[in-house]
């Protein structure tokens, strides 16, 4: 919009826009008749605000602008009167119409706030599933089946429990995978293991329990998770077993959140004693297990453990997700509430979103129904295994005498370096300088829990994201960083 030989951005008063530059207003002057004026007027509005007619622009006369839109003279001469009221444009008797000063043009930035690790050479933050695994076609071909079938009504809002063919469905698959108690009333469709926290910890405050025990170390989201819901996290530690229930009586809490298939973590899994003490707390004090089984399906050596719920639904929540299954983009996920709490968390699940998205709901209900779920679990396992054992081998080989642990399942390992490397505070910049990221296992210790004075180096090491290519890459940046 500028002519050669001037400012940009600014026009000399004799200079007026050319034709051409009103390209831009056409679409707005295709409107239909009854709303073009105000499709004009909307059209010359967003020029200024994005700075494509920038202050101290001249415009053309109204007819001039009228004969170059082929549109009437009055409707130019309504929108230049509008937006001179609302002070996008100037005019002065006999000295034409210009772009006002009073706009302060921005262009619009849609900003990424996604977690990412720039920069890094080697990623073995645990946490996050190989996303090219996601299957693609198998997804396509359900979405379009569930657009052919699904009832007009059910695009109406839910219930706020979820559809009941995807309870259904989630019913049979957690109870043949997972040996839980499913019934497919008491099963709520949540938008993760994240909602399926706070809704849980809103249901424990509406009971008067304010306070919920946390493993430590452990999921260092659970703190803000219950916080939102006004419920303080209290840190209990663990043993070779899993959380230590007498630290639990001592905490004075009535419920507490656990992973006793596979700790995050430490990767234990708790012991069958261990199991029934947890439940034996659970009914002295009239309280609840908050079981969230986060990768139970991924166990490779043997059979996957049962989950805690199977064992005493009436006093253990269960909760999970397809989030290390397919995708943690895709917010789905699944609670099974205690009878006692369904009423408070299905009302808040009500207020909080009035129910998850529909088509979702029955895209993944038909894609447990036909068995592509299944053939997505056995396929990432396969993927996963392969995967551990490159990273054990890898560790072997470029770190020998390093000690891993929590190897049975799951997406991690815990690797203890050799002492030879030099105490926590020395080994870990050198790796961050070598652009490897890595966590180790005091991160995930909560804020209110005493700090770990010892000084080995114990990394939590993520390896389903990494090809087998790069795992060893990885380990290799790593082995010689450490031995710097």
């Amino acid at each position: 919009m500028t002519s050669s030989g001037t400012n940009p951005k600014r026009r000399p008063p004799d200079d007026p826009v050319g034709s051409a530059a009103w390209e831009l207003l056409l679409p707005a002057v295709s409107a239909p008749a009854r709303t073009r004026g105000r499709s004009l007027q909307a059209a010359l509005r967003e020029a200024v605000r994005s700075g494509r007619l920038v202050s101290g622009t001249r415009l053309p006369s109204s007819r001039d602008l009228a004969a170059d839109l082929g549109v009437s003279r009055g409707l130019v001469t309504e929108a230049y009167e509008q937006l001179t009221a609302e002070g996008y444009l100037r005019s002065g008797r006999g000295a034409g119409t210009w772009v006002g000063g009073a706009v302060r043009a921005a262009r619009p930035r849609a900003r990424d706030l996604a977690p990412r690790t720039p920069g890094a050479r080697a990623d073995f933050v645990a946490g996050t599933p190989d996303l090219s695994l996601f299957p693609r076609a198998a997804w396509a071909a359900a979405h379009r089946g569930v657009l052919a079938e699904l009832p007009h009504q059910d695009l109406g809002y839910p219930d706020p429990r979820g559809l009941p063919r995807l309870r259904a469905a989630l019913a049979e698959l957690l109870t043949r995978r997972r040996g839980v108690v499913a019934d497919p009333e008491r099963i709520v469709v949540v938008s993760g293991v994240a909602q399926a926290t706070t809704l849980l910890g809103f249901a424990l405050h509406a009971r008067g329990l304010p306070t919920v025990g946390v493993e430590n170390p452990g999921s260092p989201q659970h703190d803000a998770l219950y916080a939102a819901a006004g419920v303080t996290t209290v840190p209990v530690p663990l043993d070779e077993d899993g959380i230590r229930v007498g630290s639990l009586r001592e905490a004075g809490v009535r419920a507490v959140v656990a992973t006793p298939s596979h700790q995050f973590p430490t990767g234990i899994a708790y012991s069958a004693r261990r199991r029934a003490e947890l439940l034996d707390w659970a009914r002295s004090v009239d309280g609840f297990v908050l079981e969230d089984d986060y990768d139970g399906d991924f166990r490779y050596d043997r059979a996957p453990v049962g989950a805690l719920q199977g064992l005493d639904p009436d006093r253990v929540a269960y909760a999970g997700s397809v989030s290390k299954s397919l995708a943690p983009g895709l917010r789905l996920g699944w609670l099974l509430v205690p009878q006692t709490l369904a009423d408070e968390v299905v009302e808040r699940k009500r207020t909080m979103d009035l129910g998850h998205p529909t088509i979702d709901q029955a895209l993944f209900a038909r894609f447990v129904e036909r068995g592509d779920y299944d053939r997505q679990l056995r396929r990432c396992q396969r993927a996963y295994r392969e995967r551990r054992d490159t990273l054990v081998s890898a560790l072997d080989e470029r770190l020998p005498g390093t000690e891993v642990s929590g190897i049975a399942a799951g997406l991690h390992v815990i690797a203890a370096l050799p002492r030879r490397y030099g105490p926590r505070e020395e080994v870990l910049p050198r790796l961050a300088a070598a652009g490897v990221t890595v966590r180790p296992l005091t991160d995930y210790a909560h804020a209110r829990a005493e700090p770990d004075e010892k000084p080995d180096v114990r990394l939590v090491l993520g390896y389903a994201h990494l090809s087998p290519t790069r795992i060893r890459e990885g380990v290799r940046l790593m082995a010689e960083a450490a031995r710097d």
